[in-house]
């Protein structure tokens, strides 16, 4: 997904795939992947992940550029979603 906007009341909640111990891909519904939740020390962060239009990334943008690094106590969906201003 290039440097969009994103409507987020259309989006009901994110989705997290676990890739180790201390990394979740995060994912919108349809499956794109908006960014990384990461553990760093005793916190988990939203690292927010874009991509131009030959598909290279771009580190800390796409739709939720916003919000790179957000805090999270744990790498919960729901609570990902709300945090990143999704609807409950």
């Amino acid at each position: 997904m290039a440097n969009s906007t994103l409507d987020k009341d259309a989006v009901t909640a994110l989705t997290l795939t676990p890739v180790n111990a201390n990394v979740h891909s995060v994912h919108l519904p349809d499956g794109s992947h908006v960014g990384n939740l990461k553990r760093i020390g005793a916190l988990w962060k939203f690292k927010a992940i874009g991509y131009d239009g030959a598909g290279q990334v771009i580190p800390g943008g796409g739709p939720l550029t916003e919000r790179h690094n957000t805090p999270f106590s744990a790498p919960d969906a729901m609570q990902v979603s709300v945090g990143l201003g999704f609807p409950a």
